[in-house]
């Protein structure tokens, strides 16, 4: 008798367990629906398998919150509709906080056309091995105006695990992205500041760049400094045709075409293959048909970081790395600071010498190698002396 009344108590256990499953979805989707400006949704304690989208449209100042990062737990590793797991268009004022959200069959989380927009205590991760077919972006805030991400996490992005992109008004903090392609990306956006944040494990570190073919066409004026940026040396798993997969195993931060960034007072640690790349367009080898892109770095003022790297070669994978070993041929005495030397014509003086306002600066780095490839001629007049791009920007 004891035996089969605990019998049929598991099996109405089990039974309401799977109904609160489904309820929980229904009445997070529900809520979102029918939620009036300045409602909080709360969504308890647990780890829920959620089958479609949840997404979020036209509200004001809503607040999404979990019970804790690792106590509300929203798994879209069973999704049959949606792309995004989260999705929020839009809105004013949204915050979406303390709670994890995994393997949705896209991107994690998107926000697109919000004013207003904060992240914080929320983890989005791909769980298991990374993958080509993980979603491209864990939080991807774009075309938004006043983005925080503030002591997130994310794991497993084939393009980018933090990604803000064609927006305005951006802070990055106390954040942690591990095994992305791109742990941090900051792409044609304006006034960005990225700060204490540990980039590890990804296949590049921190990106800031400027791509063709985009609504907001430049981005600029992005501070990156105080981060940790460690052992960034993963394969770079990105699906094919990304031009996040042209970036280098082993990159701590790459500047990519973009304008006034300041890099300071980062630790730039172990990454194998450059620790502070600053590259034009042109070397993506891709063709711009963007008649109104910019595809040259200027007012890049790279000082006071410090760069460790052991003595060794690049590894021998990718594109990059057979420059380094058949044209650069710096074998084991691989530079910190690696500059194409690509600069637009436009911006030198009558001598021949860059203009002030659009000047790659590099000064007071600990560990402070350097070489300008002269990538515009082949690689033929490769210059490691840093002294002449020794001078301050005004531009910070």
């Amino acid at each position: 008798m004891f035996k089969k009344y605990c019998l049929i108590a598991a099996s109405l256990f089990v039974t309401a367990f799977a109904m609160s499953q489904d309820d929980v979805e229904k009445r997070i989707q529900t809520d979102l629906i029918l939620a009036e400006d300045g409602t909080t949704i709360q969504i308890e304690q647990g780890s829920f398998h959620i089958s479609k989208s949840l997404s979020l449209d036209g509200k004001k100042n809503i607040v999404i919150r979990g019970m804790g990062m690792d106590k509300t737990i929203l798994s879209f590793k069973d999704q049959v509709a949606g792309a995004e797991g989260i999705r929020v268009t839009n809105c004013e004022n949204v915050i979406l906080e303390d709670m994890t959200v995994q393997d949705s069959k896209g991107d994690l989380i998107k926000t697109m056309h919000v004013k207003g927009i904060t992240f914080r205590r929320v983890k989005a991760e791909w769980t298991g091995k990374v993958s080509e077919k993980n979603g491209s972006y864990a939080l991807y805030p774009v075309q938004c105006d006043g983005v925080t991400i503030d002591s997130c996490i994310a794991i497993g992005a084939s393009d980018a695990g933090i990604y803000v992109g064609q927006s305005k008004h951006i802070v990055v903090k106390n954040c942690t992205a591990i095994n992305n392609v791109a742990g941090i990306e900051i792409e044609n956006s304006l006034n960005a500041e990225v700060y204490d944040n540990l980039a590890t494990g990804n296949t590049g570190g921190i990106l800031v760049f400027d791509l063709p073919n985009l609504v907001q066409k430049r981005g600029g004026f992005v501070k990156v400094y105080h981060n940790k940026i460690i052992e960034n040396n993963h394969v770079n798993f990105a699906p094919k045709g990304n031009i996040v997969g042209k970036v280098p195993m082993g990159t701590g931060i790459m500047i990519l075409a973009t304008s006034h960034v300041d890099i300071y007072e980062n630790e730039i640690i172990r990454n194998k293959t450059m620790g502070m790349g600053i590259i034009s367009y042109y070397m993506t080898e891709n063709k711009i048909k963007d008649k109104e892109y910019y595809p040259y770095p200027t007012a890049i003022y790279v000082h006071d970081n410090n760069f460790e790297r052991k003595h060794r070669r690049v590894p021998m994978k990718g594109r990059f790395a057979q420059i380094y070993y058949f044209k650069l041929k710096f074998g084991r005495n691989v530079p910190n600071i690696i500059y194409d030397g690509i600069v637009d014509k436009k911006n030198l003086d009558d001598n021949g010498h860059v203009k002030d306002e659009f000047k790659i600066c590099i000064s007071g780095n600990k560990n402070e190698t350097f070489a300008n490839i002269d990538a515009w001629n082949d690689f033929k007049n490769i210059s490691r002396d840093v002294t002449v791009y020794n001078c301050k920007s005004d531009k910070k």
